[in-house]
């Protein structure tokens, strides 16, 4: 019953993204997500970090590796200085792209705790990361307007040199039909909002918005949730603001390794890392979006969160 739920979930979901699998491909996908959904092995230590496409990833992987290993890095040798966040905290999402059981089984060989990402759905993760007691999970959204515009900016710059740019209002509407890769993006949100309401010490909430109005106190809070609380000592060292100085975007953008050198996502995606670095800022999409456009997405958010206590923003 379980796999046959899933396998409509997939079905659906690959419609909504309009994925263009041959029946062979598309088969081998399914049979792979629905084998991680089955297979995937969580520990209690294990910790995921839970996003929409261009909402703050890159941030929260730097700043949870941080905070997770900050008693065996010292600061001017820290691996996030010769290496991107996504290189230090991989994606699941990769292995299931990869879908095969060489790169799968890779899996079981990380380290504990693991440090995974991914951008599935609530709906689409293995049974295991939900249920599996003391592994905790944290989630980032932004406002949809800056989610638009800066997945709109992204992907244009990974299409292929042959293919012409998606125009913006193309853009514009794919998003607000929901057609993306990882479905509409309010239901994305909405499906951890609700987790979170239902099981607080499971899943942190987070918005970009507040996290760059206040990132020391956000990332107290992170560290607390982790189970991995700042001492008074540490405190009076000054290593929550060393943490967030070695993450921010000035310190991460600026770095070597985030300017010249790339990130193999999958075995297929390599990724310059400078493209993980754009401005960082709020509110950017009202230098791209017009009036019309700006006031419909609002209206949207106003109509999916009436009545879920969520609003975007600090």
């Amino acid at each position: 019953m379980a796999d046959h739920l899933l396998s409509e979930q997939l079905d659906t979901h690959n419609k909504q993204e309009n994925a263009k699998f041959s029946s062979e491909s598309g088969a081998e996908m399914t049979y792979t997500i629905l084998w991680i959904h089955d297979e995937f092995k969580v520990q209690a230590a294990d910790i995921f970090l839970t996003s929409f496409l261009k909402t703050g990833t890159t941030w929260l992987k730097a700043l949870i590796f941080a905070i997770i290993n900050r008693t065996q890095y010292d600061f001017s040798t820290h691996p996030l200085l010769s290496n991107n966040p996504h290189e230090c905290f991989p994606f699941l999402d990769a292995y299931v792209h990869d879908h095969s059981h060489e790169t799968i089984s890779c899996l079981d060989s990380l380290p504990s705790p693991l440090l995974l990402a991914t951008h599935f759905p609530f709906s689409l993760l293995p049974n295991s990361m939900i249920t599996t007691s003391g592994c905790k999970f944290v989630y980032i959204c932004r406002d949809p307007k800056d989610v638009l515009v800066s997945n709109w900016l992204f992907l244009n710059k990974l299409r292929p040199k042959e293919l012409t740019p998606l125009p913006l209002e193309e853009a514009f509407e794919l998003f607000c039909q929901g057609m993306s890769h990882f479905g509409p993006y309010w239901d994305h949100v909405l499906e951890y909002w609700k987790w979170s309401l239902e099981k607080p010490e499971k899943i942190l909430f987070l918005k970009y918005e507040e996290l760059k109005k206040e990132p020391l106190v956000v990332v107290k809070k992170l560290a607390e949730f982790l189970g991995q609380p700042f001492s008074l000592e540490e405190e009076r060292k000054g290593i929550v603001q060393e943490i967030v100085r070695l993450c921010s975007f000035e310190n991460l953008s600026n770095l070597e390794v985030n300017k010249t050198k790339t990130c193999k996502l999958t075995k297929d995606v390599v990724v310059n890392n400078n493209l993980y670095f754009r401005k960082g800022e709020i509110g950017d999409s009202k230098n791209y979006l017009t009036n019309e456009m700006m006031e419909h997405l609002d209206k949207i958010t106003l109509e999916k969160l009436f009545g879920y206590g969520l609003t975007f923003g600090a």
